[in-house]
């Protein structure tokens, strides 16, 4: 399949420039132990009631390390954190709250516990995301609009399949099953699979009240959706599926239709096809 006409460069730039953002404010470290696992505004957590660990101690210090202030996580990691979540609910200084846990890693990659997902922005906590490119044997976009009552980005279209990897998952299974729940296909159903790329998104956003910030690693795939399979969304995330030739959905990225994180997922898709070099 040939890319239709050009990117708009200015459009690509400011997608790119739109999930490389540095925060609004400045940002300062949060700790477990030696390990850093997020960030967040310097005066934020003075906002929320923590009860003492049972030994007394309090659950988040302030302090500096080599000349650095930051916030010190006392104690468990996943105990503390979604105490730390229920705290910031309790405040409305949560997003929207999922009853989904994600894994915290440190800085190697290393797991060191996990949180309710409601509490990763406004603690500055990466997360990683799973996204599916699915095209019919014509070339056309099987594409998705977002519910209207989606938390982010409601009404927007997207990838035939976009979700987050939970604590519970591997990037396999988290393909496995965001496959099935928003676009009801398996994946012996689809043919062609193979990774695109990744894309990394570090953004403010308005999680926390104006205080959150995305900090997201996201791979995605490409498949061919067979003559036949067509996507049933399973659990009320998605609006309705349709589909789009290249032009049309090239067209609809270009007016800022598309999610930020599906458009620049896209449009490396369209210029892998085309053989040229403009989204890379």
């Amino acid at each position: 399949m040939g890319n239709p006409r050009a990117f708009d460069l200015s459009w690509l730039r400011a997608q790119r420039a739109a999930a490389a953002q540095p925060p609004l404010r400045p940002r300062v470290p949060l700790w477990s132990g030696a390990s850093l696992i997020g960030s967040v505004e310097p005066d934020f957590l003075h906002q929320i009631d923590l009860q003492p660990l049972p030994d007394g101690r309090k659950q988040l210090l302030k302090e500096e390390r080599d000349g650095l202030p930051g916030w010190h996580l006392l104690g468990d990691v996943t105990a503390g954190l979604n105490r730390v979540a229920a705290a910031l609910h309790a405040a409305d200084l949560a997003g929207a709250w999922r009853g989904e846990q994600l894994a915290v890693n440190d800085q190697q990659g290393v797991r060191l516990g996990t949180v309710e997902r409601a509490a990763v922005r406004p603690l500055g906590i990466a997360t990683q995301a799973v996204h599916l490119v699915g095209q019919t044997v014509d070339g056309r976009f099987w594409v998705q609009q977002r519910a209207l009552d989606k938390p982010n980005d409601p009404g927007l279209w997207d990838t035939l399949m976009g979700g987050m990897v939970s604590a519970e998952d591997t990037l396999a299974t988290a393909l496995v099953r965001e496959t099935w729940e928003e676009a009801g296909l398996h994946l012996d159903q689809l043919q062609s699979m193979v990774r695109g790329g990744h894309v990394d998104i570090r953004r403010p956003c308005d999680d926390g009240r104006g205080a959150g910030y995305v900090v997201e690693h996201i791979d995605w795939y490409h498949c061919t959706v067979p003559d036949g399979q067509v996507p049933v969304n399973q659990d009320g995330e998605v609006e309705r599926f349709v589909l789009m030739d290249a032009g049309e959905m090239l067209d609809r990225m270009h007016a800022n239709e598309f999610t930020s994180e599906a458009a620049l997922i896209q449009a490396a898709l369209l210029d892998l096809r085309s053989g040229s070099s403009s989204a890379q």
